[in-house]
C-alpha cells in the first residue's frame, strides 16, 4: 500500500491553503497513493501559537460533516483513495482538534479527536480545544486497519498501546512540530519505539513554514513495524512524502510475535 504525507505550509488565505491541499492530493493520486494524510489544522494558520485573548486571528470552526469534509469526500470517492484530514471542529458549544477519516468510497468512517490538550508557549491549545471524547479508535478502511494519534497524543504510550491492542496496522499522526522542538532525533525515535513495541507502521505528517512565533519543521516520516524509518521528507519546504508499506511484515514483527501476546495487563492496571 502506498501512503502519501502532504507536508505543506499555511498562508493567510484559508481557501488558498485548501486549493494547495487539493493540488497536492491530485499529485499524490497521480503518484499512486492509496492513502493520503494531512498535517494538523494545515488549512489555517496555526492559531494556538497565540493565546486566545488578544489573538490576531481566531478562526471559525466547522462541523463534521461540513464543507471541507464534503469536498474531500468527493475527491476520495473519485480517486478511490483513503484520506485523513485534520481541522478545527465545532459540535454544539464544543471545539476540537479533529481528524475525520474518509474511506476510498468517500464515506466518512468516523472522527478522531485529540484527547490530551497542550498548554504552553507557542501551543496554547487549551484556549481553543476541548479534550476529545471519542476515545481511541481503529478504523477498518479499504487499505487496512488505521489508527490516528493527533500531535500531542503521540506522547502518551497509553494511546499508542491501545491502538496496537486494537489491531491497528498503521497509526498516522497529523502534526504541528516546530524546528528544534525535539533535538537529538527524539522527534522520530518516539514513533520508532511505538511502532516496534506495538506492531504497526507509523506515519507522521508535519506542517512546514514560518508563522509568527513558530517555524514548522516539515521532516515528515514513516516507520515500519520494526521501528526503522523508511521515508523522510525535507526540512523547511513543501513536499509529498511517499512510502510503500508492506503489511506482510506485520505478522513477523517483534510486537506481534511476542510483546502483545505476552502482556499481563492484570498486574499493571492503568489509572
Amino acid at each position: 500500500m502506498k501512503i502519501a504525507l502532504i507536508q505543506q505550509h499555511a498562508g493567510p488565505s484559508v481557501e488558498r491553503n485548501i486549493e494547495r491541499g487539493v493540488a497536492h492530493f491530485k499529485q499524490a493520486v497521480a503518484s499512486g497513493a492509496e492513502l493520503i494524510v494531512y498535517p494538523e489544522v494545515v488549512f489555517q494558520r496555526f492559531f494556538p501559537q497565540h493565546k486566545r485573548q488578544g489573538s490576531p486571528y481566531v478562526p471559525d470552526a466547522e462541523t463534521i460533516p461540513g464543507p471541507l469534509t464534503d469536498r474531500f469526500s468527493r475527491l476520495a470517492r473519485e480517486a478511490g483513495v483513503v484520506t485523513v484530514l485534520n481541522l478545527y471542529e465545532q459540535e454544539g458549544d464544543h471545539r476540537y482538534d479533529a481528524s475525520p477519516v474518509i474511506d476510498a468510497d468517500g464515506s466518512l468512517l468516523g472522527v478522531t479527536r485529540m484527547l490530551h490538550i497542550m498548554d504552553g508557549p507557542g501551543f496554547y491549545e487549551q484556549d481553543y480545544y476541548d479534550p476529545g471524547d471519542r476515545g481511541v479508535q481503529v478504523y477498518e478502511t479499504a487499505v487496512g486497519r488505521l489508527g490516528v494519534a493527533i500531535c500531542y497524543d503521540r506522547h502518551y504510550p497509553e494511546v499508542m498501546r491501545a491502538l496496537g491492542v486494537g489491531g491497528a496496522d498503521l497509526v498516522v499522526v497529523p502534526q504541528a512540530g516546530a524546528v528544534d522542538e525535539w533535538p537529538g532525533g527524539l522527534f522520530e525515535a518516539e514513533l520508532q519505539v511505538a511502532a516496534m513495541q506495538n506492531g504497526f507502521f507509523t506515519a507522521l505528517a508535519n506542517r512546514v513554514g514560518e508563522e509568527d512565533s513558530l517555524t514548522f519543521a516539515g521532516e515528515s516520516f514513516v516507520t515500519d513495524p520494526r521501528g526503522q524509518v523508511i521515508a523522510r521528507g525535507p526540512r523547511g519546504e513543501d513536499a509529498i512524502v511517499l512510502a510503500d508499506l508492506d503489511f506482510s511484515l506485520l505478522a513477523d514483527c517483534p510486537a506481534r510475535r511476542h510483546f502483545l501476546k505476552d502482556r499481563r495487563p492484570e498486574i499493571y492496571p492503568l489509572k
